[in-house]
């Protein structure tokens, strides 16, 4: 349904280039859009970077964001997806009273239930990872919080097509085999 608010996982390939990402911003404020979550890192590509933003809208500002975004020099390619067609996750961290948990009961289940991991442990604090959907970290606060959550941390999410091979390295293929049609002519 066009006119349906929906969660969408935008996808931008870049240059590493100062100020890009306050440019890229910029375009989904104009489009009332709200940024979510954010994630920027370096691709397997040299030199090509990746942003994940989580928004959520109406498909046809969403689409016209990501047009829009697609015609910065610094941009390679932009793409947008719904849940179903990424594989997808998010870091959190969850800083508890070492004290306060080893009293809460059994830990080791607690853990294996949410696939989480204490990575740190002292005297003071102990610090569990969860890496998972959002739904899932969510609950895991929820159950933390008897025993005192001192500090909770989640990371943007981070995403990759379902396609067998990412759209944005066809993309790349495509633009060098026109580069050397057009230096052949």
């Amino acid at each position: 349904m066009e006119n349906e608010i929906k969660e969408y996982t935008v996808t931008i390939y870049t240059e590493n280039q100062i100020g890009l990402l306050s440019q890229i911003t910029n375009v989904f404020t104009r489009h009332g859009l709200s940024i979510w979550s954010l994630s920027a890192g370096a691709t397997s590509m040299e030199g090509v970077h990746n942003i994940t933003i989580v928004t959520c809208g109406l498909e046809k500002k969403v689409k016209e964001s990501v047009q829009q975004i697609e015609k910065r020099v610094d941009v390679i390619k932009a793409f947008f997806y719904t849940a179903d067609k990424i594989v997808y996750r998010e870091l959190c961290l969850y800083k508890v009273p070492t004290l306060a948990l080893l009293q809460h009961g059994d830990i080791e289940d607690l853990l294996n239930r949410y696939h989480a991991r204490i990575v740190e442990m002292n005297k003071v604090f102990t610090v569990i990872q969860k890496t998972g959907y959002s739904d899932e970290t969510a609950r895991l606060h929820d159950e933390l919080k008897p025993v005192g959550v001192l500090q909770f941390v989640r990371s943007g999410r981070i995403a990759v097509s379902r396609a067998e091979q990412e759209p944005v390295f066809k993309f790349l293929r495509k633009r060098e085999m026109e580069r050397k049609q057009q230096s052949n002519k």
